[in-house]
């Protein structure tokens, strides 16, 4: 039955009991409970499970507070300083993933030891590797002397309490997640349960003593991090090392960042010492090739503010009557190739229904930028009719269904990069008006006026 509410609040601390009491349970002074009754009727379900009394009064303050905003930890490694956006903050999570081998303990230790030679305090966790794997790993790095805080645990108790027994550090790592067990949940480490249970308390940890912590974290067979999805969310960046272990680069990519863009990458090669950093990407991704060949040409890809230019490789194959063709890519979208092959056959009465169709893009890099629309079509064009495209030239633009070229973002830095490398000449949209930067440009307003360029007619 429905009661009048009766509540007694403290005169000092403002607490509420639901009952009168000598001594206030939370600031211990005595005789200060002062009865309030409240107007209106509640069930005694509702009196218990009423959070709107009872909590503790949080600081609120203006977005636009005088404050000091946190401090950011430079790794001394560029490239993992700009997929960052500028380095590590101090109190910030960052997690990082990536298929096994790829070189994710490697890239964090070469970082730690950077940090800790220049006086911070880093603190590396395994829970994969013995203590002196680590060291031996470091030895063969050169970063034997580096005085970086070495230990393996996969308890997050001894963790803390090791932790909480100095100063705090100003980078902590995680290798990796997925081996951390927290003796308040049930279940074997790797679990949804134990994962998201022990990162939160490492995150609480590195949030309320300011450290930069990085989480290392497993990936499943389709590249995703293995683990619960709310993973993800806990933190505050997430960084996915990609790159094939049969080749050099390395591509350190953020797919969420909240100090941060997640538009850059950093590029890296696995050398004798580790990863190497590199500082013109384009270099890795171009054919070097000496004269013109058929089916091929560059595109200036945009990574962020970072250009990069790869090498879009096209072949065509005629089949005999009958035969079912093929369509196969390599580093672009298929849809996406399907669709420019449907708007050259409509639209510029090329046919390649009696054709396979190879589309690869050189080194392994993998394009996502739409801009590159104009030069798989000349790539294709180039390679169904046997003509080259000349060896100096790059093409950018988004092709529509219609047939139209559109211009994209970022011409001019795709045009000064181009220049740069030695490039002389650019096929872009006709609604490009960028500083040439010394190329001859050619400029399309549609599909069909390219094909007639690169055919001669």
């Amino acid at each position: 039955m429905a009661k009048l509410q009766r509540r007694y609040a403290c005169q000092l601390c403002g607490s509420i009991a639901s009952k009168w009491q000598g001594q206030c349970v939370d600031c211990g002074e005595w005789n200060t409970l002062v009865e309030e009754t409240g107007g209106g009727v509640v069930t005694p379900f509702a009196a218990k499970h009423d959070l709107r009394s009872g909590g503790r009064a949080v600081q609120v303050s203006g977005l636009d507070a005088d404050v000091a905003l946190p401090a950011r930890l430079v790794t001394g490694i560029a490239e993992l300083d700009r997929a960052l956006g500028g380095g590590l903050v101090a109190g910030s999570a960052t997690l990082i993933g990536g298929d096994p081998g790829i070189g994710k303990s490697t890239l964090l230790l070469q970082a730690a030891a950077r940090l800790a030679t220049t006086g911070a305090r880093v603190t590396y966790i395994s829970g994969e590797e013995a203590a002196d794997q680590v060291r031996l790993r470091a030895r063969r790095m050169g970063l034997g002397t580096a005085p970086v805080q070495l230990a393996t645990a996969t308890s997050v108790r001894d963790i803390l309490t090791t932790l909480d027994s100095g100063a705090p550090p100003a980078l902590l790592v995680i290798d990796s997640i997925q081996t951390m067990h927290s003796d308040l949940i049930e279940g074997a480490p790797g679990t949804v349960s134990q994962v998201r249970a022990s990162a939160q308390e490492l995150i609480r940890y590195a949030k309320d003593r300011g450290s930069a912590l990085v989480l290392v974290g497993h990936v499943t067979k389709d590249g995703t991090i293995a683990g619960p999805r709310v993973l993800e969310h806990m933190v505050d960046t997430v960084l996915s090392f990609e790159g094939e272990r049969s080749h050099q680069y390395r591509i350190l990519r953020a797919v969420k960042n909240r100090f941060g863009g997640t538009d850059e990458i950093g590029v890296f090669a696995m050398g004798e010492l580790g990863l190497d950093e590199v500082t013109n990407p384009s270099a890795l991704f171009l054919t070097q090739r000496g004269e013109a060949i058929s089916g091929a040409i560059v595109f200036p890809a945009m990574e962020g503010t970072r250009p990069v230019l790869v090498e879009i490789q096209a072949l065509v194959v005629r089949l005999a009557s009958g035969a079912t063709p093929r369509r196969a890519v390599v580093g672009w979208d298929s849809g996406r190739l399907a669709m420019i092959l449907a708007v050259l056959e409509a639209r510029c009465g090329l046919s390649f229904s009696t054709c396979e169709v190879y589309l690869n893009v050189s080194g392994g890099y993998r394009i996502a930028d739409p801009g590159a629309d104009l030069a798989v079509a000349a790539a294709l064009v180039s390679a169904l009719a046997e003509r080259s495209i000349p060896a100096d030239a790059v093409a950018f633009g988004e092709v529509s269904l219609s047939g139209e070229v559109r211009g994209v973002a970022h011409g001019a830095l795709r045009l000064k990069e181009s220049a740069k490398l030695g490039f002389g000449r650019a096929l872009l949209p006709a609604a490009v008006r960028e500083p040439a930067h010394g190329l001859a440009t050619s400029g399309f307003a549609t599909l069909g006026a390219l094909v007639d360029h690169l055919l001669g007619r």
